[in-house]
């Protein structure tokens, strides 16, 4: 009897172990948002010149090398975790809360309102990202703020639209018939009925969006638009060390490589968590 409780048990056990590809994520995320938070327990000062030791290689002293201002690299990616990281979990903030918002007005509204804003998202979404994001800091001007704003207003259509889409179907479904019918004002119809039903994949598209809001930031610092010298942010390390590339292929390569492991981090535990959401097998 204790075997035939014991085995089914086991085997759900086994059945939730998550792919080792999905835990080396989990554990770069985990100590990406440590050093964002508390950058001091894996780095020293990351300001702190040493002209005496100006581009040397990676070692046992410089994990990953100097700059060309003798400040260690190592240093400099850690605490530019957190630079990062803000800028991109701004941003999905600005995009989820906007794209909430309009999903529910266009998935509630009449037929003309709503094939107006299914219109906008389109158009808006046709471009590429870092199209808008540039049109917005060409009006707006560059800075940090006006980086995270452009990067949340990009992408609030890939939000707006599923907010739209599963509007639509949470309005048709039963129990908002019912609650029709026994007298719910609309405002509590879309509170307590519309509203929770329709946030299901909003987490999931966060995750896969924070990782996209990531690469655009560093992309735009690259280009000078994020936050500028001496700030450690990783595109804007990028951009300082590719001047050095032929002598110092660390100081720009190593932080890029940062960077696409963060990227490819949050994708990972995206699509888990999506498979997961969807009910798909997990192994």
């Amino acid at each position: 009897m204790t075997i035939a409780l014991i085995r089914p048990m086991a085997a759900r056990l086994t059945w939730r172990v998550p792919r080792p590809g999905v835990t080396a994520a989990a554990l770069f995320l985990l100590v990406a948002l440590t050093s964002a938070v508390w950058p001091s327990l894996f780095a020293g000062d990351p300001l702190a010149a040493d002209p005496l030791h100006v581009l040397e290689g990676p070692s046992g002293q410089h994990w990953f090398g100097t700059d060309q201002l003798g400040r260690d690299v190592f240093d400099r990616v850690v605490h530019g975790a957190r630079h990062s990281l803000t800028i991109g979990v701004s941003a999905i903030v600005i995009a989820v809360g906007a794209g909430i918002l309009l999903g529910l007005i266009a998935g509630l509204s009449h037929r003309i309102a709503d094939e107006a804003l299914s219109r906008s998202f389109d158009a808006l979404s046709a471009f590429p990202l870092v199209l808008l994001a540039l049109l917005f800091i060409a009006i707006a001007g560059t800075g940090t703020t006006s980086l995270i704003v452009a990067i949340g207003v990009a992408l609030v259509p890939h939000f707006a639209r599923v907010v739209r889409a599963q509007t639509f179907v949470v309005r048709r479904a039963a129990y908002v018939t019912h609650a029709v019918a026994f007298g719910a004002g609309r405002a509590r119809l879309v509170v307590r009925h519309v509203l929770p039903n329709v946030l299901g994949p909003i987490p999931v598209l966060a995750v896969i969006g924070l990782g996209e809001a990531i690469l655009l930031a560093a992309g735009l610092s690259f280009l000078g638009m994020g936050p500028q010298p001496p700030s450690p942010e990783w595109g804007a390390m990028i951009s300082e060390g590719r001047g050095y590339l032929h002598i110092a292929w660390w100081t720009s390569i190593l932080p890029g490589a940062v960077v696409t492991a963060t990227i490819i981090s949050l994708t990972v535990a995206g699509r888990f968590l999506q498979r997961r959401f969807e009910g798909r097998d997990l192994t």
